[in-house]
């Protein structure tokens, strides 16, 4: 054994099996002792003690402890600065080594570099692994060795290098003898680390290993039909795994195994989206500069938006009068979760109709999702706006009453979140603000007193919005 003691500290990767860290420490040392904390340095910044993210990870990890108490050792969970707790501990456990799996992001970057040079300080030796990607860094570039900016080719160069040893698992259970046996400590709850409950039970989000399983299971039943039914936010069409994977209660290789081997149209698309997840990752890594407010296009960092402030409110409140960008909104406000389509819709409409700097919508997002992943929030918000890589021409406005209409045809998903339209008929649903006012009084849908007027006309902030971008690159 090279180690007598290592430290396995757990982050973006929740889960017991096929775990890069965990298996490199394990194999190479006598006692793997394992760490989770509740950083107040990322936690003192969410002002809201409500959060569904923090309560997702409670659980998850609360599930964590169990296994590797199962498997004869345990979870320690503390709350507190990570800069200070980790060193702190690898000093008092005799720790010859931390094992961490990589993370990408320039804070968590900062962070860990402070933990390096404080282990290094005491001789303690630091190993980190990629494993929330397929791919990271540098292993995709195109022939000049330079990073892609467009996906496709992207995509076409990770399908040309993919293989099983790129989707190997990183073994866990043969190993677990390894874990270093412990007195069982008690898990912080919820109250003790500053935070709330939320609706998250009610939802139909199962957290942990086991609720990643179980939505994977479901996924492969219809994943066959996903390629058509992804789009439309009224249909179980997704695979709702999105939460799990920013929290890597499941293993990224084995969905990309998963999509591999299923071979279908469905699976083909899937897994584009999750080359998707690594493109943005890799965009970061070269593009730190995005983590600090900067549009990947520099040309437009300086887009004169007007930013009007109580259509800002209107848009997060879901009262805009565009009643499918509404529902998104509600959505998101109700349980922390939007279908990806809708994502596209509310932010084009932020940015291209109430002319609002697409940061705005991004720390919105950052506040609200469940899954909010930086790298994938940001590459979504810049693709909306026409700032970033490989994203839709600026001149390229997305219609909220034709996208209304396309994807959810039939009101469903408006009817399910705007309910004071249930009573419209399908034609109806999508522009309230047209139904003449005797029809207004039959249904007791009065537009601009039961549900509002729309906040602008897309057609003059089209215009407008162009005007802006033209100013930008002229």
């Amino acid at each position: 054994m090279q180690y007598q003691n290592s430290l396995v500290w757990f982050r973006r990767d929740l889960r017991d099996y096929d775990h890069a860290a965990l298996h490199h420490a394990l194999k190479i040392s006598k006692n793997v002792y394992c760490i989770f904390v509740f950083d107040t340095d990322i936690l003192d910044a969410l002002s809201n003690k409500a959060d569904r993210r923090v309560e997702f990870i409670w659980e998850s990890v609360r599930e964590l402890k169990l296994a590797l108490q199962q498997h004869g050792g345990d979870l320690l969970v503390q709350h507190g600065k990570t800069t200070e707790i980790i060193p702190k501990l690898a000093n008092a456990l005799s720790i010859g080594a931390l094992f961490v799996n990589h993370d990408y992001e320039p804070s968590a970057i900062a962070r860990d570099a402070s933990v390096k040079v404080a282990l290094a300080a005491n001789h303690i030796d630091y190993h980190s692994f990629k494993d929330q990607v397929i791919f990271e860094k540098d292993e995709i570039l195109n022939l000049s060795g330079k990073p892609y900016r467009v996906f496709t080719p992207y995509r076409n160069a990770v399908l040309k290098k993919l293989d099983d040893f790129y989707l190997k698992a990183y073994p866990v259970d043969a190993y677990t003898n390894h874990l270093a046996k412990v007195t069982a400590t008690a898990l912080p709850s919820l109250d003790e680390i500053g935070f709330k409950r939320t609706n998250l039970t009610d939802m139909p989000l199962p957290t942990g290993m086991a609720g990643g399983k179980q939505l994977l299971a479901d996924f492969t039943t219809r994943i066959e039909q996903y390629k058509t039914a992804r789009d439309f936010p009224a249909i179980k069409g997704v695979s709702y795994l999105s939460t799990h994977l920013r929290f890597g209660t499941v293993s990224i290789r084995h969905l990309a195994r998963t999509a591999r081997h299923v071979s279908n149209a469905g699976a083909e698309t899937w897994l584009n989206e999750l080359i998707w997840r690594d493109f943005y990752f890799q965009i970061l890594h070269h593009n730190p500069q995005l983590a600090s407010a900067h549009t990947f296009s520099p040309q437009f960092n300086e887009l004169a938006f007007p930013n009007n402030a109580q259509q800002f409110a209107a848009w997060c409140a879901g009262k805009t009068g565009f009643p499918l960008v509404d529902a998104a909104m509600r959505q998101i406000n109700a349980t922390g979760y939007m279908h990806n389509r809708l994502r596209m819709i509310v932010a084009s409409f932020l940015v291209k109709d109430l002319l609002i700097d697409w940061r705005w919508g991004e720390r919105y997002f950052a506040e609200h999702l469940i899954d909010f992943d930086f790298s994938a929030n940001n590459g979504g918000w810049q693709w909306a706006a026409s700032t970033g890589c490989d994203a839709q021409p600026w001149f390229r406005i997305f219609n909220p009453t034709t996208q209304s209409q396309r994807f959810d045809p039939k009101g469903k998903f408006i009817r399910k979140y705007v309910p004071e339209l249930a009573k419209c008929n399908d034609k109806e649903i999508h522009e309230p603000w047209k139904m003449p006012s005797p029809r207004q009084n039959e249904l007791k849908i009065i537009i601009g007193e039961s549900y509002p007027e729309p906040i602008v006309d897309h057609s003059a902030q089209r215009a407008l919005v162009l005007q802006l971008y033209k100013q930008a690159i002229s």
